[in-house]
């Protein structure tokens, strides 16, 4: 198979091609909807398991944070080694620890597997961008990160829709345990179509895989998150071990001066620090990391205020979330056909979107009686039609000076900056939601109004670097 996308391709191959696409996305879909799905089931994990709050609370950050930490350096394995080879490891290994997940005795065996399925979720995610790199060009391109696109909006706002009606269908006993049984077939099949359709490329030159850089790569990372996710959810940010985060910074000053020397011995590194100076890439990594810390946050206080605070059913609260993926899918797509002719423009138009939107529900919230989930759907809908306009498109562009060759490892840095910003907007925005509800004796209303500020904050410091890049591009054409 060539990868140049062009029409020179036998129709054989060009639709392998786009099955390979369907494969990644499949288990791109089944490894983010782990990230939300698993919230509603809370409540049922901490009795049938007799869980307690930073056991919870683990099971959540675990898989997070080992997704986080091993995006980098998966992202290098696959392009130093086989991309098709450490994707079918990542599938095996999610579909084997979620099969463990739901066969769990006790709190600590569940926190223990969630950790390895996060560490599965995290091979898998930079090949994707990776195959996509390499298998497509141009306009075909920008709608195959269009899908992509669309698989991240959708997958995480659907997912407390699938955990509610999972824990609704198993009761308390065994629905929870759906939430992660659902990945086993899901898994075993992916295994099977991979294997199938996924492009097998030439081995050439054995390349090091930068043991040490990986090493202190991985050590910041964990001590990134780990202040972000340590601790219950109601706990104040001020009890967090903020200090972790010196360490982290000197830890990649570290990294920075070892890869600098790896490098000049003529080794491959863990990251190619050259991405630095292009400009289209680091800007987009900062559009992303703040939109993921805005986007992700919204899902969480949403649910916590329709439920605790509305009384919401977990299917209930899932369901309120409906109109924002189907807004983000359907201007995904478009998203990922327009890129080509708007750029950057694009992304600033629909960042603009969801700031409005959340200034809408902001303003509004304090005021609707009755009904609520149903009077915010048109602004959620407005919402995930800015939102399916931001991450796809975004991807593309911020890969659209970086070479092929280093597609998984630019890719896994935008979905580590990711994944750190989800982090980070999830302990802040939480910290403070929870804060706001004990000093109101228990006003949810006030107290999303309340944490909404800071995911506006987010999304609009997101904007402003959507801009900055907007104007550096037109002035360079």
């Amino acid at each position: 198979m060539t990868q140049t996308g062009t029409p020179e391709l036998s129709p054989e191959e060009q639709s392998r091609r786009w099955r390979a696409l369907a494969v990644c996305l499949g288990a791109g879909a089944m490894t983010l909807l782990d990230i939300s799905i698993v919230n509603v089931a809370l409540p049922s994990i901490r009795e049938g398991l007799g869980a307690g709050n930073s056991t919870i609370q683990w099971v959540v950050a675990g898989y997070a944070l080992a997704f986080g930490i091993v995006l980098v350096p998966a992202g290098r394995l696959g392009d130093a080694r086989s991309r098709r080879t450490v994707f079918l490891w990542g599938v095996a290994l999610f579909t084997l620890s979620s099969a463990a997940c739901g066969a769990a005795q006790t709190p600590m065996m569940l926190a223990a597997a969630r950790v390895v399925q996060g560490l599965g979720g995290g091979l898998i995610t930079p090949q994707i961008s990776g195959f996509i790199q390499n298998l497509f060009r141009g306009p075909e391109r920008g709608r195959a990160f269009g899908l992509f696109g669309t698989t991240i909006g959708v997958s995480t706002a659907i997912g407390p829709l699938l955990g509610g009606v999972l824990v609704h269908v198993g009761g308390d006993d065994w629905g929870w345990r759906l939430v992660f049984y659902v990945n086993v077939p899901i898994g075993i099949l992916l295994l099977f179509l991979a294997a199938r359709n996924l492009p097998t490329t030439d081995k050439g030159p054995k390349q090091s895989l930068d043991p040490v850089g990986v090493a202190l790569f991985g050590a910041a990372m964990f001590l990134v998150l780990l202040p972000l996710v340590q601790g219950s959810q109601d706990s104040s940010l001020a009890q967090r071990p903020w200090w972790l985060m010196g360490v982290a910074v000197a830890l990649l000053a570290v990294f920075v001066v070892w890869e600098r020397r790896w490098g000049a011995r003529g080794r491959e590194t863990l990251l190619d620090l050259s991405l630095v100076r292009v400009q289209s890439f680091v800007l987009g990594l900062g559009v992303g990391t703040l939109y993921f810390a805005g986007f992700t946050s919204i899902f969480i206080i949403l649910t916590l205020y329709l439920q605790e605070g509305l009384g919401y059913s977990p299917l209930e609260a899932g369901f309120s979330q409906v109109p924002f993926a189907v807004g983000s899918a359907t201007s995904a797509w478009i998203g990922g056909r327009l890129v080509e002719r708007f750029g950057r423009a694009l992304v600033v138009l629909g960042l603009a979107l969801v700031t409005a939107a959340l200034v809408a529900i902001d303003v509004l919230v304090p005021h609707l009686d009755g009904d609520i989930g149903l009077k915010l759907a048109p602004i959620l809908l407005v919402a995930g039609l800015g939102g399916g306009l931001v991450i796809s498109p975004n991807v593309t562009l911020s890969l659209d000076e970086v070479a092929p060759a280093r597609a998984g490892a630019g890719g896994g840095l935008l979905q580590t900056a990711q994944r750190v910003g989800s982090a980070i907007g999830v302990a802040i925005v939480l910290a403070l939601f929870f804060e706001r509800v004990r000093s109101t004796d228990g006003d949810f209303a006030d107290a999303l109004s309340y944490s909404l500020h800071v995911t506006i904050v987010f999304v609009a410091l997101a904007l402003v670097m959507g801009v900055l890049d907007l104007v550096r591009r037109v002035r360079h054409d």
